[in-house]
């Protein structure tokens, strides 16, 4: 059965029809600090990785990542975490529309680390915290019955004022025929029972804790819990004896997750002991990080049940996610997608050992990287100035200043941001933007939702030599995520196999620094024209296809302009090699503008084709009249405008002048992601 597969012909709905969404998580909302460096004491950790965090925001990240239509009920501060964590929830597709803003509290701050397999120190900061100022007024009984389901995860029982908006909750889904989940989530710190610092202790039993529980569980249809938290629940050190007492207060279907054992379901009577009740064994993985796992096991368990599917299929995709958050980094950013789930159980039952190391699995961490929900591009309008060497030129012919490059580019980010304005290209803008000359125009491009490329090449290497240093990695540190990895390579299959080999090496070490740390990759891939090598039509081809054979996907292809019969070609390589690839766009090499307006027509029935980042065609002109002080500033933004805004109309001309024909037809895949 598909993960995500809908319940049999004729099955009774576990649930009240017509709802407009899956499920409301009620609770913790905050920021993960997790350390970068494993197996460092926390006191030694110098960096640390932002993540969003908190129990029952990541099971609505969770389920919204597994295809659920989940909603956040919570608050965040009135600051920057707060934007961040509601922009996070709603780029994964979760409902943020019930998180409301607290202008008197701040945004919920964890810190992480991992020290070993067993140990992981973590700080909760949630003195008075937003959310766990979340208030009834927050919500109304139309929006809890707008819902197959209702989560709450324990920790919002601790005190009185969550406590209070819990129940009111609780009494809105109960009238109104909404499902109801309780995730323990029991964490002693929380409840006051340990030192402030002390939020790694997980079990710490205690007769009022253990009677709250029991007062408010008759209020769920579904209980989650590990068997610590059990036992705090029922108030027993013994597991069997905890699960009787939870059983005498509520009928609840009760999720006893045993870590790499799998998990138990007891849906009636208690057994006389625990071996009686059927274990649904998990996927054995090595542990790199414990924190979450319960979270992405409660939303692989919610994606089948909230579907009505069978009890043994909920908790298969319940085991599978909590083995895979369980080998990665993170909490929320390592859920996983169906497409993962799917593949990693199918890979699991084929060669058990070796999926001991999921993180090992080249596939697994493609489909993690490319599955998610992504930012659409059915266009790419690129204005492109990241060279350097051009631009030294012009200031060499003109007798200029350097120093004025950097006032030169930002200038071209003004100009660009007055054609996105006055044409409408909100989501379709792209530039290239170096940061030897444009590190202020790329400060000023960044965060307004334009596609960002980022060259990497020292101009004019061959072989190809990375700007900054042969530590690539090193390098796209301290890059916004946002920013693309564009590299230009002239690269030809036909080269002496000790020259591309070279070529494939540097290739090849730029795109796991770019797995590594997030950012798509661009390659633009220029064959080097020499006497020695070949010249026909399919060379590009044939790059792209070997560079696919030694296992490089890259996000973005560029390419100069192509004939019918070779885009034809190339989209049925890319269709066949990487179906989640992005697409490709068109560079210009100082064509002009009716040449360039003859690649786009060409370029027509493409269905990878994406647009362009043109560059020299556009700046060259304009910017030695600027430099040579021939012009004035609004006088270069006006004719660097006007031709860009002419290749954007030549551009959707040729594609029949429909922003989304411009497009092309979507794979599957890629359908999904967006």
């Amino acid at each position: 059965m598909a993960l995500t597969s809908p319940p049999a012909a004729g099955a009774t709905s576990r649930f009240a029809a017509g709802r407009s969404r899956d499920i409301i998580c009620l609770g913790r909302l905050a920021v993960d600090l997790y350390a970068q460096q494993v197996g460092a004491r926390l006191e030694d950790v110098s960096s640390f990785a932002k993540y969003l965090g908190g129990s029952s925001a990541n099971i609505a990240f969770g389920c919204a990542r597994l295809g659920l239509a989940s909603a956040m009920l919570a608050r965040v501060g009135d600051d920057h975490m707060g934007r961040f964590l509601t922009e996070t929830l709603a780029h994964e597709g979760c409902d943020v529309s019930h998180v409301r803003t607290d202008h008197e509290r701040l945004t919920a701050l964890v810190l992480l680390g991992l020290k070993d397999r067993d140990t992981f120190p973590l700080i909760f900061y949630r003195e008075n915290c937003a959310d766990m100022a979340v208030d009834p007024a927050d919500f109304d009984e139309a929006f809890i019955a707008s819902s197959k389901a209702l989560l709450i995860t324990g920790t919002h029982l601790s005190t009185e004022q969550v406590n209070r908006t819990s129940r009111r909750a609780l009494d809105y889904a109960r009238r109104n025929h909404v499902r109801t989940v309780l995730d323990i989530d029991y964490r002693p710190v929380l409840w006051g029972l340990t030192g402030k610092a002390d939020g790694e202790t997980r079990f710490i039993a205690n007769d009022s804790v253990s009677a709250h529980l029991q007062g408010i569980l008759p209020l769920f249809d579904l209980v989650i819990g590990t068997e610590e938290e059990f036992c705090i629940a029922g108030g027993h050190t013994r597991l069997i004896d905890a699960l009787r007492t939870v059983r005498s207060v509520t009928p609840a279907t009760l999720i006893v997750k045993r870590g790499p054992l799998g998990c138990q379901i007891i849906d009636g009577a208690v057994p006389a002991t625990l071996d009686e009740a059927p274990v649904h064994g998990g996927v054995q993985v090595e542990v790199l990080n414990v924190l979450g796992a319960g979270d992405a096991f409660a939303s692989g368990f919610l994606s089948g049940w909230l579907r009505d599917q069978p009890l043994d299929a909920c908790a298969r995709a319940a085991n599978a996610s909590g083995a895979l958050v369980v080998s990665r980094h993170g909490c929320a950013p390592a859920m996983p997608t169906p497409t993962e789930l799917e593949y990693f159980l199918a890979e699991a039952k084929a060669d058990p050992q070796r999926m001991r190391r999921p993180d090992r699995d080249a596939k697994l961490a493609r489909l993690h990287r490319v599955t998610p929900a992504r930012q659409r591009w059915d266009e790419v309008l690129g204005f492109a100035f990241d060279h350097r060497n051009q631009f030294f030129e012009l200031v060499q012919q003109t007798g200029a200043s350097e120093a004025r490059i950097a006032t030169l580019k930002g200038l071209f980010v003004d100009a660009v941001a007055r054609t996105e304005a006055a044409l409408g290209l909100q989501g379709r803008i792209g530039v290239l933007i170096d940061d030897r000359y444009g590190q202020d125009a790329l400060n000023a491009a960044t965060g307004r939702g334009w596609w960002i490329g980022r060259p990497v090449e020292l101009p004019g290497s061959m072989p190809l030599v990375f700007d900054h240093g042969r530590s690539i990695g090193t390098t796209l540190t301290s890059w916004p995520r946002e920013h693309v990895v564009k590299c230009l390579v002239h690269y030809h299959p036909d080269e002496p196999v000790e020259q591309r080999l070279e070529q494939e090496a540097q290739l090849r070490a730029l795109y796991d620094a770019a797995q590594a740390s997030g950012h798509e990759l661009l390659l633009e891939v220029i064959p080097p024209k020499r006497a020695e090598l070949s010249a026909d039509a399919d060379v590009v081809f044939r790059a792209l296809k070997r560079l696919y054979n030694i296992g490089i996907y890259p996000e973005w292809w560029k390419l100069a302009p192509l004939d019918a019969a070779q885009w034809k070609a190339v989209d049925a390589l890319i269709a066949e090699r990487d179906p989640y690839c992005r697409g490709v766009v068109l560079l210009g090499l100082s064509a002009p503008v009716e040449q360039l307006t003859d690649g786009f027509r060409a370029a027509a029935a493409s269905a990878t084709c994406r647009g362009f980042t043109v560059g020299r065609t556009i700046f060259h002109e304009p910017s030695h009249a600027w430099l040579a002080g021939e012009i004035t500033d609004d006088e270069l933004i006006a004719r660097v405008r006007h031709t860009f805004e002419t290749l954007i109309a030549s551009w959707r001309a040729a594609r029949g002048g429909d922003a989304a024909r411009a497009a092309g037809p979507r794979t599957v895949h890629q359908e999904q992601a967006a």
